[in-house]
């Protein structure tokens, strides 16, 4: 070890490094600073994620709408579109779709249409006037005949083209 100084005491911390020397403190708080940047950095973006994880793990319908809410709250630090999808990631919203969808294929099938094929048809007269973009299918008959039997079952009513009406201004 190099001389010391005179003004400077006899015991020296062993922090204080001499001169030309490398300082192993400064190092160390270096490359822990480093580190604590990185770990503060995971936990932001897992904190900002966490709805989109929620609604994620629980299949909800809404996972789009929360990713979303989740992306412009990191990206505006506007607190409330995070709070708002964590709180969308919270609900669970009904699935109305696979309900009307099964609803609407047992009407087709009621009517003697195979599900599905009942959208390929057009829409259907209600008699209602009104402006058309299409050519709509009306039913020939007004009535339904039933057949004869333990259950009345509807026997599919004809259908004949319906004329087109002019859309007036």
């Amino acid at each position: 070890m190099a001389e010391l100084h005179p003004a400077a005491t006899h015991h020296l911390p062993s922090f204080i490094t001499a001169p030309g020397d490398t300082d192993v403190l400064m190092v160390v708080m270096g490359f822990i600073l480093l580190a604590s940047v990185l770990a503060f950095g995971i936990l932001f973006l897992r904190l900002h994620s966490l709805p989109e994880r929620m609604a994620h793990r629980a299949h909800k319908i809404q996972f789009e709408i929360v990713a979303v809410l989740c992306l412009i709250s990191l990206f505006t630090h506007m607190h409330i579109f995070w709070i708002a999808g964590l709180l969308l990631a919270m609900v669970d919203l009904p699935d109305f779709g696979n309900s009307l969808s099964r609803i609407a294929g047992s009407a087709e099938k009621i009517a003697g249409i195979s599900p599905g094929e009942g959208a390929a048809l057009g829409s259907v007269d209600t008699g209602v006037a009104g402006p058309t973009t299409e050519a709509t299918e009306a039913p020939a008959k007004s009535h339904v005949s039933l057949r004869q039997g333990d259950g009345a079952l509807p026997i599919k009513p004809e259908t004949a083209p319906a004329q087109k009406e002019q859309i007036h201004a």
